[in-house]
């Protein structure tokens, strides 16, 4: 279903809208116009100037771009994604009458630079033709079409003629690089001597793979007298129809065999996707495949159908034409009015349709007869797609370009699915990238650790820093060290050494790892990382077989497998001492709006059942854990609760400047020796504060008492501290209020993403060192300043969680899962990280929840199985072909059981000289993550105009340098992108929208704070669907287990009478169309009527069905994939919730000014062409 255009057409005559800062968005829409009937056969093109103050280079307009669809991007091969040549600002008319030429030499509708010759006088529309208001007053004629056969064989002697179309419509040649490109015309703001190379491009087109081998003018354009053509069918090939004249040179040029690089056709389309025209005074015939080329204007008394000539900003000025007059090919492919940021295609004339543009109801390929009612909204169930054999004998296609003719990411994500699911992915292989975060594949460790560890932004390193500098590809690693596997794959084996430890090297201290290479019989190994020579200690000694491998590779996991883990001796223990096992403390705010809340009975009552879910090793039957409880609001409560004690006992510390613990036996306790206290405590607790009145809270005192208590019991731990308001109380940390909206924009905006003192910096430091990690639940209903009270999580490795405005019923389940989550996952403590690289590279720059005190070593108080740590490599030597570059990531932290372990990933990538291997092997969903977090780190410094604006420039970067070095010999006017990096422009403009970088008005600065610190710790999987949500059509049909196909993230896509389910990791939403079945709804909702349906309802009504039974297995395995609990909303059409949904609609335009994909494309293209340059 083709899907093009939004549902408010705004006017081009209103206010502008707010804009993505560092580049401007174009007005959108426009009246429509009508398009007259055709009045006499004009001999060529006429144009009237654009209206006083427009100007093509004076902003994005991406909607003067035109694209024509020619090949499916899916293809693993190169893909030129034509975005067409600069268009210049037509400031002449055509060759005069008497001309030699009968060809207009300005071709596809383009004109000449220069003055105006005055033997052509201009035209003046006949008297019969009607202008509706908003039309051209005058028009300028362009070029007239040859009046003979003589002046025609003339003509097309100066073109390239090609051999006869491909045999498989649709695919040209591929080249030998995989790329993709895109062909825009009418990009603005471009130096003017990449103007007037460029003029045969009006329309865009994407194709696979130009032969390098047609490049007749690499890098330069042809003369002015040699017009870029594409191929077109021979002279005689033309079929000639009495009493008609052939169409003019810039109507007609189609090419027949693939168009070479330099020309830059914009008419790379498969003869599948062509419509052609017939000409003046014939009837449309079936023409043979080398004679379906004829193209003219429409016949007489034929009423048109095309853009309204008053939208200045969606067609260039050199493409206007009168009303009632045939569009020339580049027009009638080109992008069709666009309103609210979709990208559409406007149809082509066609006959027996009349009346005016339509609009925007218009969505299949043939427009509904004008006296149609206009639509509401956008609705592609509501016109039927026509079918290819519905069509009439000349018009067997679509006649509005697909949006799809852009990259997109379903169908990358599709394609990914298709071809690697079914293998499973074996790491032996050195650079190898994995399938797509988004694909389900099974992992075979054979030597490299598994993607879902370590993942990559290229598996192809540069040799030298020099290349990498030119590239800008960032060498980066996203590591997640405690990864839970899927159920399929077997977790890490526990190699034990016994009290020797672990066997390393002895210069770098690298762990023995696949990539050592034995010597010598055996006797000795050579460091695969810094070559250095070790003798193998006698008990580990075993002797070599005929490839110089072990005997006992095979039988020990450290030398066959990426990922292993090791018992650690005492040497890796703090102070030379075994560890105690670690313990939780839960301290719970009591202050009266927690208790009013109901918060307080709710994790009370809660934590009865989860205390006998604590976390333990998988061969223990009971958890190691201890627990504590402490209750707070100006003053902290402490309870003993041990065993021997009938009831707990509450000892009140008010002294909270000096915070201590005052006791030390019966305070952390085993939940099994102590189980009846616990509970009793727990029962008495709501009581004892249920008519506080006390409002006022601290919350530095709290880390401090839990630190002070884990300190007393000499073991590492994580404290669950329940909060619910800015602590104003006197104590140390005592916070104000500082919100001020007037900083955001501003160059002191950075200053709110800033703790507020530094105290809570050294609270952290203290935490790291004690190896007490914090994860904090915030329940607030006003500012509370999160990005001051997350600092203490943040660098001890905990979670912040935050329930806004917390209400029991609508938020009670998101709360407990998260806290049931939280509380029984795989957790590591005292934790410290290094990163070991071969010679040539070294790990410089680390982003994530941590603390470093060195430059070398993360330490984390606790790391658990959702944190994610982003590693950047830079070069300090060359790195060689031969050996690659290899990376060890070595964690040693203290189990849940108190045992202290080394866990250590291994991978190796390859090395390149080439730029062309180098793109060829990049993971952009790594990139993605990658730059989110480096604009994580960069607003605590930067505003966020400069980070969004570096972010783009180095993404042009990495773009240009491709295409400069990569790409095939083409047109500027080309968006060439590398194959594996195509996506780079969507998912980039949707971390530049996200609220962190670009926030809509509504959106708090504890909620951008909060984002912050998440994306901070995100892993790949995660970063991707928060920045792309999956957005999923409920089709009726309850067969089979598989999920439905996702559709892009755009409102465009939805259906009226259509479910759709969309999450990002942190929302869960299913908008209702308006026209949904009676049936489906009473499936579904337990209504028949959509007015019925409740909105604040945040679960499904559990219905013995099978449509309701899938519905809510999907949702249940949408919140089993992600580490947080989505709370469903229910969005009905038209409902003010709606708007919220639409904010996670990332392809259209945002409300806070970011771009629609369609316009950032085009910006990028504008970036890339201006490094070009």
């Amino acid at each position: 279903m083709n899907v093009n255009q939004q549902a408010h057409m705004t006017s081009p005559y209103r206010q502008p809208q707010p804009t993505l800062q560092g580049y401007a968005q174009p007005g959108y829409g426009g009246p429509p116009t009508q398009y007259t009937p055709y009045n006499s056969p004009n001999p060529g093109y006429q144009q009237g100037p654009a209206p006083a103050g427009y100007s093509p280079y004076s902003s994005l307009s991406s909607k003067a771009f035109p694209a024509t669809l020619a090949s499916d991007l899916s293809c693993n091969s190169s893909s030129p994604l034509d975005l067409g040549p600069v268009r210049p600002t037509p400031n002449s008319v055509g060759p005069p009458m008497s001309a030699p030429q009968g060809y207009s030499q300005f071709t596809q509708g383009d004109v000449q630079n220069g003055p105006p010759t005055m033997s052509s006088q201009p035209h003046r529309p006949p008297v019969s033709q009607s202008y509706l208001p908003g039309s051209q007053p005058a028009y300028q004629q362009y070029g007239v079409p040859p009046t003979n056969m003589q002046q025609m064989t003339n003509q097309m002697s100066g073109m390239h003629v090609s051999g006869p179309p491909p045999a498989v419509s649709g695919y040209a040649p591929h080249s030998s690089n995989s790329q993709t490109s895109v062909s825009f015309s009418g990009t603005p703001s471009f130096p003017p001597h990449s103007v007037s190379s460029q003029q045969n491009s009006p329309a865009a087109s994407l194709t696979h793979g130009q032969p390098p081998s047609q490049s007749p003018f690499p890098g330069a354009p042809p003369p002015v007298s040699q017009p870029q053509y594409s191929s077109v069918p021979p002279a005689s090939s033309q079929p000639h129809y009495p009493g008609a004249q052939p169409p003019p040179a810039s109507q007609g040029q189609f090419p027949v065999g693939p168009p070479s690089p330099s020309q830059a056709s914009p008419f790379h389309t498969p003869l599948s996707n062509f419509v052609p025209h017939a000409g003046p005074g014939v009837q449309p015939v079936q023409a043979p495949p080398h004679s379906q080329y004829l193209s003219g204007p429409p016949l007489p008394r034929q009423p048109m159908q095309g853009p309204p000539l008053s939208q200045q900003n969606h067609v260039a000025p050199g493409m206007q034409r009168l009303p009632g007059q045939a569009a020339p090919p580049g027009q009638g492919q080109g992008v069709q009015p666009q309103q609210n940021g979709a990208f559409g295609q406007m149809s082509r004339p066609q006959p027996g349709y009349g009346g005016s543009y339509p609009g925007p109801q218009n969505y299949g390929a043939q427009p509904p007869p004008p006296a149609a009612p206009p639509q509401k909204r956008l609705d592609p169930d509501s016109i039927p797609s026509p079918q290819v054999s519905e069509l009439p004998a000349v018009q067997k296609t679509r006649h509005r370009i697909d949006p799809d003719a852009i990259p997109s990411p379903i169908q990358v994500i599709e394609d990914d699915q298709a071809n690697r699911s079914s293998e499973p992915f074996t790491t032996e292989v050195r650079g190898q990238a994995p399938p797509l975060v988004t694909t389900n594949f099974q992992v075979k460790d054979q030597g490299n650790a598994s993607p879902s560890y370590i993942r990559c932004t290229a598996y192809n390193f540069p040799c030298t820093s020099d290349m990498a500098k030119q590239s800008q590809v960032p060498l980066a690693a996203v590591i997640k060290p405690l990864a839970t596997l899927p159920l399929d794959e077997a977790p890490p084996y526990i190699v034990d050494h016994g009290e020797s430890g672990p066997i390393r090297c002895n210069r770098c201290k690298a762990y023995m790892c696949p990539f050592m290479q034995f010597i010598e019989g055996g006797r000795r190994f050579q460091c695969g990382f810094c070559s250095c020579v070790t003798e193998v200690p006698p008990h580990y000694f075993q002797h070599l077989d005929h490839t110089g491998k072990r005997v006992d590779c095979y039988d020990r996991p450290e030398l066959s497998m990426g990922t292993c883990e090791f018992t650690a001796t005492v040497d890796y223990c703090k102070n030379n001492k075994i560890p105690q096992p670690p313990a939780f403390i839960f301290l719970i705010d009591v202050s009266y709006n927690a208790v009013k809340s109901g918060l307080v009975d709710l994790i009370c009552a809660e934590l009865k059942t989860l205390l006998d879910y604590l976390p333990r090793e998988s061969s223990e039957e009971d958890s190691c854990i201890r627990v504590g409880f402490v209750t707070y609001n100006k003053v902290l409560h402490f309870y003993n609760v041990k065993s021997s004690l009938a009831q707990p006992q509450m000892m009140v510390v008010s002294d909270v400047a000096d915070m201590f613990v005052p006791l030390l036996d019966g305070f952390l306790v085993d939940v099994n020796e102590s189980r009846a206290v616990i509970n009793s405590l727990l029962d008495q607790i709501p009581e004892m504060f249920a008519d506080t009145r006390e409002t006022e809270t601290v919350f530095a005192p709290v880390i401090q008492a839990g630190l002070e208590a884990l300190k007393a019991a000499d073991c590492a731990g994580k404290l669950f501290i329940f909060h619910s308001s800015l602590p104003i109380a006197e104590a140390p940390g005592k916070l104000k209020n500082r919100e001020d909206k007037k900083l955001v924009g501003t160059d002191k905006e950075k200053t709110l993403f800033q703790p507020q003192t530094s105290f809570f910096g050294n609270l952290a430091k203290e935490c790291v060192a004690q190896g007490c990690c914090v994860d904090l639940f915030l329940f607030p209903n006003q500012y509370v300043d999160v990005a001051t009270l997350g600092v203490v999580p943040s660098q001890t490795g905990g979670s912040v969680y935050k329930y806004t405005y917390f209400q029991v019923p609508s938020d009670g389940d998101r709360f407990l899962n998260d806290l049931r989550r939280d509380v029984q996952k795989q957790v590591g403590f005292d934790a410290v990280m290094r990163v070991r690289t071969s010679t040539g590279i070294r790990a410089t720059d680390f982003f994530g929840a941590f603390y470093m005190s060195n430059t070398t070593d993360v330490e984390l108080a606790g790391l658990d199985c959702d944190k994610a740590v982003t590693v950047e490599f830079r070069h300090d030597d060359k790195l060689s072909e031969e050996s690659g570059a290899l990376m060890q990531c070595a964690v040693l932290y203290t189990s849940c059981s108190g045992q202290r372990r080394l866990r250590v990933h291994n991978l190796s990538v390859n090395c390149c000289t080439q730029l062309a291997d180098l793109y060829r092997n990049c993971d952009t969903d790594t990139l993605i993550n990658f730059f989110a977090k480096y604009a994580c780190r960069s607003i605590l410094s930067s505003p966020t105009k400069t980070v969004r604006d570096t972010l783009i420039n180095q993404s042009a970067h990495i773009l240009s340098c491709y295409r400069k070095n990569c790409a095939s010999p083409s047109s500027a006017g080309q968006l060439i992108l590398p194959e594996c990096m195509k996506l780079l422009p969507v998912y980039l403009n949707c971390v530049l929208k996200s609220d962190m970088l670009q926030p809509s008005a509504d959106i708090s600065l504890d909620d951008r704070a909060y984002l912050r610190q998440l994306v901070t710790s995100m892993d790949v999987a995660e970063s991707h669907v928060f920045f792309y949500p999956r957005l999923l059509p409920l089709k009726l049909d309850v067969e089979g287990d598989s999920l439905p196909t996702a559709v892009r993230a755009s409102e465009e896509r939805l259906s009226k009478g259509g479910l759709y389910l969309l999450e990002n990791g942190l929302h869960l939403f299913l908008w209702v169309g308006a026209n949904v079945q009676q049936e489906l709804l009473q499936s579904v909702f337990n209504t028949p009527s959509f007015g019925q349906i409740d909105p604040s309802m945040t679960n499904l009504p559990v219905l013995n069905n099978p449509y309701s039974q899938r519905l809510r297995a999907i949702i249940e395995s949408f919140r089993v994939q992600r580490p947080r609990y989505m709370k469903l909303m229910v969005v009905k059409q038209d409902d003010k919730l709606e708007l919220i949904f639409k904010h996670f609609l990332v392809e259209d335009k945002s409300a806070s000014g970011g771009a629609s994909y369609v316009d950032f494309l085009c910006h990028m293209h504008k970036e890339i062409r201006q490094l070009l340059s």
